[in-house]
């Protein structure tokens, strides 16, 4: 018999991946746009410089229409060919990431050893500022239980233009019968599209032990004040009052730092 609570969990983390899914389809359907766009341009270009457009305001706002509806979920496809960033960390050091935030310090350490891809990631993301001013866009209180940060967009479709591969994926146990671990209070995992693979910027904090399937990198923990921090703004619930949604405590990460300990 399976219990209530079981049940919300269990809802809570098909809802998740459902979400996790379609920022995949989105994804596909941003590539598929843009070779569209890219074959227009190339017509264009073929006719010649002596040809000239012209582009009424009915029309254009018939096109910024279009945009809006088509989902920016990613980069583009040239965009998500960017390298991943060159491992330039000692594999064998642990590393701290400290998130200066509009809510409180968050700080948690990282383990290159077992995490050298994604602690050389955000090593060389948070070296170039590219956390600075994000805001953590996703608080879940229902089922599962973490704070979403790291997306430039602010709207969960962001990420560096690059992804970065799975690691340390059975550092949480063997899935239990209902395929899911548990995610203890303080880990930091990062986030993907449902698909292998796919991490790119984003990251989770678990303020509250969290069931999941082993499929999200987890690669660091958060220290004592950083889980307090964290737990304040859950407390506050999420916006609107439904169980997974913006903040109602709005956290801007307003300068992030990685340093070897």
């Amino acid at each position: 018999m399976v219990s209530s609570d079981q049940r919300r969990r269990q809802l809570a983390r098909e809802k998740f991946e459902r979400q996790q899914q379609r920022r995949e389809e989105a994804r596909r359907r941003t590539r598929r746009l843009t070779v569209v766009i890219a074959s227009a341009l190339a017509v264009v270009a073929v006719i010649g410089a002596g040809a000239y457009v012209s582009v009424g305001d009915d029309d254009k706002d018939k096109n910024d229409a279009a945009a809006s509806a088509s989902p920016s979920a990613t980069p583009s496809e040239t965009e998500s060919a960017a390298p991943e960033p060159a491992m330039k960390i000692d594999k064998t050091a642990t590393y701290s990431m400290s998130l200066k935030t509009s809510q409180g310090d968050i700080a948690f350490t990282m383990d290159a050893a077992k995490t050298p891809h994604t602690t050389n990631s955000f090593k060389a993301l948070a070296d170039k500022g590219y956390f600075d001013s994000t805001k953590c866009h996703r608080l879940t209180t229902e089922g599962i239980f973490v704070l979403q940060c790291g997306d430039p967009k602010g709207d969960g479709t962001g990420g560096p233009g690059y992804t970065i591969p799975d690691e340390n994926l059975t550092a949480l146990g063997k899935a239990g019968s209902d395929g899911t671990v548990t995610f203890p209070a303080g880990t930091v995992a990062m986030a993907n599209t449902g698909q292998p693979s796919t991490g790119g910027s984003q990251f989770f904090l678990v303020y509250k032990d969290t069931k999941l399937p082993p499929t999200y990198t987890p690669f660091g923990t958060m220290d004592e004040d950083g889980l307090k921090t964290v737990k304040k703004v859950a407390e506050a619930g999420v916006t609107g009052g439904a169980g997974d949604g913006a903040p109602k405590k709005t956290v801007t990460v307003e300068k992030a730092a990685v340093d070897k300990v």
